[in-house]
């Protein structure tokens, strides 16, 4: 049986109403790796997203790290509102959190968030996966820090299978980038395997979801994002051509797509995506010269001859 993480009755997300870029973050300018729902209690979007400290002068690497998980919401399309961070008692101090992935099920939130202690300076230093749960999404209570293939995973997805379990797709920086996965019958207790399921090239950010007749996973690969197709979930195709590789025209779109989420709608699907911006007269830049600030944006996913397709600026 298919799941989806969406609520049932969940109104039609009218894309063709909505701004760009999709999102802002007001405080830091940085939002990037976002996660979607519908909100069962509150009948809005929310979208979470990892709140870089992309505007603030620091030593090396500390403004991506230091991080807070982002909370925007809307109750149309599109017109999302910022509303705060979330509070995750994980351990005391300041301390770095990216890419949530929540999802709903028997009646809980549950949240993967990756997890690094303190604020780094460098890219050293372990990451982890922690669970959270929550009946409200503002209140979370942390369950646990998962015992992974090491202590060195980040960016965790998480789909229900047609056999009713649960599995969860991970980076590992410690085995070259390579995308792993770990399975659970309650979403709670995680057993890992010991190789990748993905290990045809360095990546992150995998990102499940069923649409049309097939799995679907979408990773970033630093140059657009990969595209693998599977009938079960299980065992991957890759897809010859990328996604978002190419600069798009519209408001703050002019470069590629980087760590996806996909939501499915009245079997319409929508790639959320965060876009470095225009390095041009702005302090802080990354190595390539692209600004720190990101932005989150939105397309509509299409298939073409059993792939994916995606024309980013078909709505302007």
């Amino acid at each position: 049986m298919a799941w989806n993480q969406l609520a049932p009755g969940a109104p039609s997300f009218e894309i063709e109403n909505a701004p760009a870029p999709l999102f802002r973050d007001p405080i830091f300018d940085g939002a990037a790796d976002s996660s979607i729902m519908w909100h069962r209690g509150n009948d809005e979007w929310w979208l979470f997203y990892t709140q870089r400290r992309s505007n603030i002068d620091v030593p090396g690497k500390a403004w991506i790290h230091g991080s807070e998980i982002g909370v925007a919401t809307a109750t149309d399309s599109g017109r999302f509102c910022y509303r705060g961070t979330l509070d995750l008692e994980i351990e005391p101090g300041h301390n770095t959190h990216w890419a949530p992935e929540i999802l709903f099920y028997d009646g809980t939130y549950h949240l993967y968030v990756s997890y690094l202690p303190g604020v780094p300076q460098t890219w050293e230093g372990p990451r982890y996966i922690v669970h959270c749960t929550s009946e409200d999404c503002w209140e979370w209570t942390v369950e646990s820090t998962l015992s992974l293939s090491s202590e060195y995973v980040i960016d965790a997805d998480v789909h229900r299978l047609e056999d009713g379990t649960w599995r969860m797709w991970y980076k590992d920086e410690a085995d070259n980038a390579y995308i792993y996965a770990a399975d659970s019958d309650d979403l709670y207790e995680w057993n890992a395997h010991e190789t990748p399921v993905l290990d045809d090239q360095a990546q992150e950010a995998p990102i499940v979801f069923e649409w049309r007749g097939d799995y679907w996973l979408l990773t970033d690969s630093w140059d657009g994002l990969s595209v693998y197709r599977s009938p079960d979930g299980r065992e991957w195709t890759a897809q010859s051509d990328r996604l978002l590789t190419d600069a798009g025209e519209r408001p703050g779109d002019d470069y590629e797509g980087g760590h996806p989420d996909v939501f499915v709608v009245d079997d319409r699907a929508y790639l959320l995506y965060h876009v470095h911006q225009s390095g041009e007269g702005r302090r802080y830049t990354v190595d390539d010269g692209r600004a720190r600030q990101t932005v989150l944006q939105i397309a509509e996913l299409e298939t073409e001859n059993g792939w994916l397709v995606c024309d980013r600026d078909r709505y302007q």
